[in-house]
């Protein structure tokens, strides 16, 4: 294992990660012999919002429960329980409308790349389109990117998003080791993006793309799924991740550095990196999440 390199301001880089890990502080590290080239993950968060394509939740396929099967009387033969169909869908939770007629038809799935990078180009700018969006299988790698939010971890190589720029940086060292302050700022111009997007306009932006979300959910492996719940439940996800006020401390028992806490440690891969922007860009996107969530769950659902 290379040791870390100490700078004269004490400020601790990661020659030891290569790449920086797929989701926060954890990763394989066979990545560092392959990956020439630092991947974080934060820049998830606002695929959900300044891509407005999924923008993601914590949904598990749930069959229907049989009904209630009296018992028999004594007057009358015990029939045989009710069984519940073999292909039961689960509850739609927050189902997303289908188009209003008279709108273009929608491309195929193979094919929406350039058709939805124009409809965010129009939300979000094209300057910022591209310098923050990948243009490559767009819609595809949004949802499996909304799919594992909740979960450990993320796949590198199917994140929507450029990496951000710079380097992630540890202070101090030994079990003073932290989270650099200057982390932070590497994420304000995302955060800029996000706070700058109208999350009605950006909601119906992704409401008119549904039916190939919802499409690429299905192919992923939930065929009787509904993405809405999954990105309702990303988002309720991250908006449960604790607020850490002060210097976060790590520990780097291997390769990559992981949270010293151990409840901050267990926690999804959205979590961490929510935590990891810092208390006051995680505030900013929590309210922007907060916004969009309103809009994507209709009058009616709960808060």
């Amino acid at each position: 294992m290379v040791e870390a390199r100490v700078q004269p301001d004490n400020l601790v880089t990661e020659p030891a990660l290569g790449p920086e890990p797929p989701q926060l502080f954890e990763g394989d590290p066979e990545r560092l012999q392959s990956s020439p080239r630092k991947i974080p993950i934060w820049p998830v968060v606002l695929a959900l919002l300044a891509v407005g394509l999924a923008a993601a939740f914590y949904f598990w396929l749930r069959g229907s429960m049989p009904p209630a099967v009296s018992p028999p009387t004594e007057s009358a033969p015990a029939s045989a329980p009710a069984t519940p169909p073999a292909s039961a869908a689960p509850e739609v939770r927050y189902p997303i409308e289908s188009p209003q007629a008279g709108q273009a038809p929608l491309p195929s799935l193979q094919e929406s790349d350039a058709t939805v990078v124009d409809g965010l180009a129009g939300v979000l700018g094209a300057d910022a389109v591209e310098r923050i969006l990948r243009r490559e299988d767009v819609i595809r790698h949004v949802v499996a990117t909304v799919d594992n939010l909740p979960r450990r971890s993320v796949a590198v190589r199917l994140l929507p998003i450029k990496p951000v720029p710079g380097r992630f940086t540890a202070a101090g060292s030994g079990d003073a080791l932290t989270i650099g302050a200057d982390n932070a700022a590497r994420y304000a111009p995302y955060v800029r993006v996000a706070e700058a997007v109208d999350a009605k306009t950006l909601a119906a932006l992704y409401m008119r793309f549904y039916p190939l979300f919802q499409e690429a959910y299905r192919e992923l492996g939930y065929p009787t799924g509904n993405f809405n719940d999954r990105l309702v439940d990303a988002i309720d996800d991250l908006l449960a991740a604790p607020v850490v006020q002060g210097p976060i401390r790590l520990t780097q028992p291997k390769v990559f550095y992981e949270y010293a806490n151990p409840d901050l440690e267990q926690r999804s891969a959205g979590q961490k990196m929510m935590m990891r922007m810092g208390a006051d860009n995680e505030a900013q996107v929590k309210a922007k999440l907060t916004q969009f969530r309103r809009e994507i769950v209709g009058p009616n659902a709960k808060p």
